[in-house]
């Protein structure tokens, strides 16, 4: 039951945005830098962002080599140059808009552990260099040899180390809280614990169902990322889920940066003196297509396999806790940033780099909902 209070002020927007990740806090907050005076209004299903917003590993990367090079497969090198370009245009957006310190983000560089099937990568890095140096002025991808030893990696699995000076990492939960910080600065609106069960275009915009109340709108976007099925069936996306692991703290941990390995599957990186190690969606890729948040020993299994094996084979370590979440991934890289009919816009499936790209899916989105 409504007071007449709330159905004066909590019920209509000019715009409600369907979840609270990235994407969702972005989309808002580019349309109030446009229009301080449009209400906006969020409505997140969980009492954090559900999918993988909270729940990532935080990586602020663009694509390791052996990932461009499998890219370079399937899509035109034109196509590969402007996705590297929007990841990293999504970045510097993310830093300028909430600020290094407040997102934690730390530029101690990337790296590729190549094993003895991945060395012909190296014939690839002057290919890849001179494809990205439009974007980046600059090399960006070179052999290290010599930091395997340095970094205690197993050396009778890791034949080589790819350098890459621009990559880093962030503090997820830093980021997400000075973004959700940043649009309530703005007079967004979000309500949590808010899942939406359906929607209707009207003459006068879109009403939009949850079990408490029927909130209204002119325009709506939806951003639930690998739950967009549940309120749009024929979206071309599955979800994908992740698996990370953080270690207690490790003494003399000997490296600090980001790492990735099998083409991006596997990546992990220090956290102080921690490790933050996620991935192996590969060795089950139907068997992850799952909205459910669970962590697989096959998985699990794996990931502390590797720690032993291959990152740390001479230090004793100590899993602190596992988690997963839920990314959405279609059959190209490339998100859905699109019109889905007059009033109702469609932001979703952000193929796992969500914190590189979702700023400029959100700005894009916004673009859409104002026009």
């Amino acid at each position: 039951m409504l007071s007449f209070w709330e159905r004066q002020s909590f019920i209509n927007f000019d715009h409600i945005i369907i979840g609270g990740g990235i994407v969702g806090l972005s989309t808002a907050v580019a349309i109030k830098e446009k229009f301080p005076k449009q209400s906006v209004a969020i409505l997140e299903r969980g009492t954090f962002p559900t999918g993988a917003s909270t729940k990532n590993a935080g990586f602020a990367c663009f694509g390791s080599l052996t990932e461009i090079m499998n890219d370079l497969k399937g899509m035109t090198e034109v196509e590969v140059q402007e996705l590297v370009e929007f990841r990293w245009k999504g970045l510097e957006l993310l830093r300028s808009r909430l600020g290094d310190d407040n997102i934690g983000f730390k530029n101690y560089g990337g790296y590729e552990l190549l094993f003895q099937n991945d060395l012909l990568a190296l014939d690839a890095v002057e290919k890849v260099n001179h494809l990205l140096k439009p974007i980046f002025n600059r090399k960006v991808y070179s052999e290290r040899y010599d930091l395997i030893k340095t970094f205690g990696f197993n050396q009778a699995r890791v034949k080589s180390l790819i350098e890459n000076p621009l990559e880093a990492q962030i503090d997820t939960g830093k980021m997400m809280k000075a973004l959700e910080s940043f649009a309530q600065q703005l007079g967004i609106k979000v309500f949590t614990n808010c899942e939406v069960l359906s929607f209707e275009e009207t003459s006068e915009g879109v009403t939009v169902s949850t079990p408490q109340v029927s909130f209204k709108a002119k325009k709506l976007a939806i951003c639930s990322n690998a739950f967009t099925r549940k309120l749009l069936p024929e979206t071309e996306l599955k979800p994908g889920r992740g698996v990370v692991l953080v270690t207690k703290p490790i003494v003399n941990l000997p490296f600090k940066g980001t790492f990735h390995y099998e083409e991006g599957y596997y990546y992990f990186r220090n956290y102080e003196d921690r490790i933050i190690f996620g991935g192996g969606r590969n060795l089950d890729i139907e068997g992850e297509e799952s909205t459910e948040f669970e962590v697989r020993e096959l998985i699990l299994d794996k990931l502390k396999s590797d720690l032993k094996n291959i990152i740390l084979p001479n230090q004793n370590f100590e899993v602190d806790m596992a988690w997963a979440g839920i990314m959405a991934f279609g059959k190209t890289k490339q998100p859905i940033v699109e019109k889905h009919s007059e009033n109702i816009v469609l932001g979703v499936r952000l193929g796992g780099m969500g914190v590189a790209i979702g700023s400029k899916v959100g700005q894009r989105l916004a673009s859409l909902m104002l026009e």
